[in-house]
């Protein structure tokens, strides 16, 4: 297994984004997805990344890709940019991965077929919170927004404590929105949505309406995910 260094500043990104494109898979910064490598064009990719800048995107396919995955099908306009945090090459020539997402990305536009794999022109999407507003807004919703998070993981008694740890870190309301819609069970379009909103307020006001609107609070994934603050 080999570990790579976490630390992401714009600068190290090209704009041209090597994708890693699946159905149904939203990824967020701030959060660590682990994958199984395997099919040639991916295998590619990855061995390129790791020689480059070890940075991949993870992109989700608009609908009707079925037809056309062993191709270059539709792209979800947004995706997230992660740096590899580590990979273990398998006997079988495939890999085991541990992506950390670091920033979003704007797909812009798709580059001719030169690889085994798709490269896009991309532009990285900052938070933003809007200047105008009181700091009180951001602290109230982050509040607001943990209080529902608590309220939707009833079976994990040891979530709240870790929860707490978490906040004890002294996170921002953005880095928040963004860890609990990866740990959250919420449909494909809602995570396409707050992976989409760049606006933090905005994010959170989403985050929590699609909360109060999920039926029995069961999360899809181990609280808390690994995650970081770069």
């Amino acid at each position: 297994m080999t570990d790579e260094p976490l630390a992401f500043s714009p600068d190290q990104f090209s704009g041209r984004a090597r994708i890693f494109a699946l159905p149904n898979l939203v990824m967020f910064p701030h959060v660590m997805q682990a994958l199984h490598i395997y099919e040639t064009r991916y295998r590619a990719m990855l061995e390129e990344a790791i020689e480059d800048d070890r940075l991949i995107a993870l992109a989700v396919l608009a609908p009707g890709w079925e037809q056309h995955y062993e191709g270059r099908p539709p792209l979800r306009s947004t995706a997230c940019l992660c740096r590899v945090a580590t990979h273990q090459r398998t006997p079988e020539g495939t890999y085991n991965v541990l992506l950390l997402g670091v920033r979003r990305l704007r797909l812009v536009r798709e580059l001719p077929p030169k690889k085994l794999f798709r490269v896009v022109e991309s532009e990285i999407l900052d938070d933003e919170l809007p200047a105008e507003e009181p700091p009180e807004t951001a602290a109230g919703l982050q509040q607001e927004l943990l209080a529902a998070f608590k309220r939707a993981l009833p079976k994990m008694p040891d979530a709240y404590e870790q929860l707490d740890q978490l906040l004890g870190t002294q996170i921002t309301l953005g880095m928040l929105a963004d860890i609990v819609a990866y740990t959250i069970d919420l449909d494909l379009d809602w995570k396409l949505r707050l992976l989409a909103e760049c606006n933090v307020l905005r994010r959170t006001r989403l985050l929590l309406e699609a909360i109060a609107g999920r039926p029995a609070p069961v999360p899809t994934r181990p609280f808390p995910p690994e995650f970081s603050a770069n």
